[in-house]
């Protein structure tokens, strides 16, 4: 049984290194005669490729391996065991507030005047298009699965909303600050694998469920990234929007003004 508590720690410590792999794209031939800084720029504006669903796309096959009776599912049922009899009394819900920490750290870094990948009104536009896809998916799966809890509660347990929303976060954190540097996709993920695993030892998801679910998120934001521009010259056509963000402070109550034009 110590060797399911030690996967699930390698699982824990591996899972954001593995995601993390797509942060940094394709170097580019040492013939090409381009200055780092304009070799930064022009990667930031790659949008997601084929190869970059691999990882997504071996999460959720995993995740769906496990819909059967076989080694995989096996899995599921030591770990939890195992987990149970270490903290059979573990409850904290910080779960369900950290699943949002890597999109609010996006926001924070707007206000901080760290500039992304897109403005504001874009990255607003994005993450809800990439939780509706993720929100979407996720649902639709959890009926079909039919999959109980390892608590009982009910049987919408595969895939995990919370990872997959925790997944998608990250992927767009990553994604909008991952030219300002790595560590912030890192920290992301990171905190998303926590996510996860706070799941797993709250007794509300088996580890398959967590897998998916971050294979589920990372797509979806992928997706969102890839059909965005298409969306958005639907639209609005070629009109631009001109916006301004700032803070302001009236009757003790501290808030940020929006004003924007076409």
């Amino acid at each position: 049984m110590k060797s399911i508590k030690a996967f699930t720690l390698l699982f824990a410590a591996f899972l954001p290194v593995v995601v993390s792999a797509q942060i940094l794209p394709p170097a580019i031939p040492d013939s090409v005669n381009t200055r780092p800084v304009a070799v930064i720029k022009l990667r930031g504006q790659d949008p997601p490729t084929i190869k970059s669903f691999i990882v997504p796309a071996v999460l959720v096959s995993y995740g769906l391996v496990s819909l059967g009776n076989n080694a995989i599912r096996t899995l599921d049922y030591t770990t939890k065991a195992e987990l149970q009899e270490d903290h059979p009394l573990f409850a904290n819900h910080l779960d369900n507030y950290i699943q949002y920490a890597p999109m609010a750290t996006v926001y924070a870094l707007n206000l901080a005047g760290v500039k992304g990948k897109h403005g504001i009104v874009d990255q607003t536009a994005l993450y809800i298009l990439s939780f509706g896809i993720m929100g979407g998916a996720t649902t639709a799966v959890k009926r079909l699965a039919n999959r109980d809890r390892p608590d009982g509660s009910n049987n919408y347990s595969f895939p995990s909303g919370h990872t997959a929303n925790a997944f998608a976060a990250a992927e767009f954190l990553n994604r909008e600050y991952r030219d300002v540097s790595p560590w912030i996709g890192y920290a992301g993920y990171t905190v998303a694998t926590a996510t996860g695993v706070l799941r797993m030892y709250n007794n509300k998801h088996w580890l398959s469920d967590v897998v998916a679910g971050a294979g589920v998120g990372i797509a979806s934001t992928k997706i969102a990234y890839l059909i965005y521009p298409h969306l958005k010259k639907l639209v609005m056509g070629k009109q631009s929007l001109h916006y301004s963000l700032l803070p302001t402070y009236q009757q003790r109550a501290a808030g940020i003004a929006f004003n924007g034009t076409f």
